[in-house]
């Protein structure tokens, strides 16, 4: 029988702010990783191709240290990965013992060996003098500098907010993914020589152009930052937050540690999420821990959203509610400008779509519930900064760099991975894109 790592019982959770899942101890990790046949058939559901049959297998013997060593050929966000990869949806849907049970629980295993150690350097690094510039600190970013690292390039990382990760770090609450696991992931790569340049916006700090003439190569990994509308009236109240701009200010800011940290945010007793993916759980489950009580909407049915089966689950189990089959069509405000209600429009299933979602549509009949306020979380796109202010490098029309089959941009020395070539997707897609332009940019520099 799978084992489960111990959680944070929901009615205290909700008052705090600590991790919810709280790991594996040493025997729970040596059985779970007993019940492993050693097959491989896991492999190929990861998308930075971990050897994870031998990780698993030395976490089996106890030998611990092995099992980390293993992981880092290939990742340098395991205590990361561990926490946030859907592993349902990759290595753990084709282990073999999925087929008349349940899977072998990899990513707690990996969260668990990535836990053990504070890693630091460890073994030589060539020096071949070449240099990159890694433009974003996200997962993308930071694998890239890795794999660059390991090759022996000078490797800078510039980064435009003031802490390092990205969204790990803006866009994933701490009761998910605490701050001192990226700290720790970080920690390690600079031990490694990796510089770090932050508070450093590419388009108006400096210009790709002028990062050219330092480098030998670059790779723009900016992400996927800009939040989706949903174009309806009232979205202009008070009390309306795009996801984006809520999670960033508890998470980067700190907000609920008020006034320990300045960045207060206002406490809402009402509050609807509208999406179905990660950031709408993460940002319902963030107002939740501040006292409201809290209500997501999405448009199609359960099984169809986006965001992992887990989080759901917490979600459910804090007291949130779920509307499916509701599209909203109106922010409802009072004389002053604040949210009231939100008018949504009953929606039915209509057939199957080629994604094999369930397709829909309205059906005209309306009904409202009370809010004071709405947090919109529909998806993001790339920010448009650097496309305004880069010449020569080829955007399509949703502003994602437009690459070849290796990653390259149409500009000269210039590589790009992770969601800004491919769109939001998950923290270990874009790792995988990046150790793709990673290996051009050795083989071609």
């Amino acid at each position: 029988m799978r084992i489960e790592p111990k959680m944070q019982d929901p009615e205290v959770r909700i008052n705090n702010f600590e991790e919810v899942n709280l790991g594996y101890t040493d025997e729970e990790a040596i059985a779970e990783a007993q019940r492993c046949r050693l097959c491989g058939a896991c492999v190929k559901g990861c998308p930075v191709g971990i050897d994870i049959p031998a990780f698993v297998n030395s976490i089996a013997k106890g030998k611990f240290r092995q099992a980390i060593d293993i992981i880092r050929q290939f990742s340098v966000l395991p205590a990361v990965c561990g926490r946030v990869c859907p592993q349902e949806n990759q290595c753990e849907k084709e282990c073999i013992l999925s087929r008349k049970g349940e899977p072998i629980n990899i990513g707690a295993l990996e969260r668990f060996v990535a836990d053990k150690f504070s890693e630091k350097e460890t073994f030589d690094i060539p020096k071949v003098g070449k240099s990159a510039g890694i433009i974003g600190s996200g997962p993308a970013g930071l694998t890239a500098a890795y794999e660059l690292r390991k090759a022996g390039f000078d490797v800078t990382i510039y980064e435009s907010l003031h802490a390092p990760g990205g969204v790990l770090r803006y866009g994933i609450p701490n009761f998910r993914l605490p701050d001192k696991i990226i700290d720790k992931e970080v920690d390690y790569l600079l031990s490694l020589g990796v510089k770090l340049q932050l508070n450093f916006l590419i388009g108006k700090t400096v210009y790709i152009n002028e990062l050219l003439e330092i480098h030998d190569g670059l790779l723009i990994a900016t992400g996927a930052g800009l939040p989706s509308r949903l174009n309806i009236p009232g979205e202009n109240g008070v009390g309306v937050y795009l996801a984006n701009e809520f999670l960033t200010r508890i998470n980067l800011m700190h907000a609920y540690e008020f006034p320990i940290y300045h960045t207060p945010i206002k406490k809402f007793s009402k509050v609807v999420v509208v999406g179905g993916g990660n950031v709408a759980m993460d940002s319902a489950r963030v107002a939740r821990r501040l006292g409201a009580d809290v209500t997501i909407v999405y448009r199609r049915e359960e099984e169809d959203m986006p965001a992992r089966r887990e989080e759901r689950i917490h979600a459910k189990e804090e007291g949130i509610n779920f509307i499916t089959l509701a599209n909203p069509v109106e922010i409802i405000l009072d004389e002053y400008k604040n949210v009231k209600q939100i008018k949504l429009e009953k929606m039915k299933v209509s057939g199957k779509g080629l994604d094999g979602r369930n397709k829909i549509e309205g059906t005209l009949e309306y009904f409202t519930i009370d809010a004071d306020a709405v947090i919109t979380a529909i998806g993001q796109t790339p920010n448009r900064i650097i496309q305004e202010n880069v010449k020569g490098l080829n955007f399509d029309s949703h502003g994602r760099v437009i690459v070849d089959e290796n990653l390259k941009t149409s500009l000269n020395r210039v590589w790009a991975a992770g969601d800004i070539v491919t769109g939001a997707a998950t923290v270990i897609l874009a790792m995988g894109e990046a150790k793709r332009a990673a290996a051009d940019m050795i083989k071609t520099l």
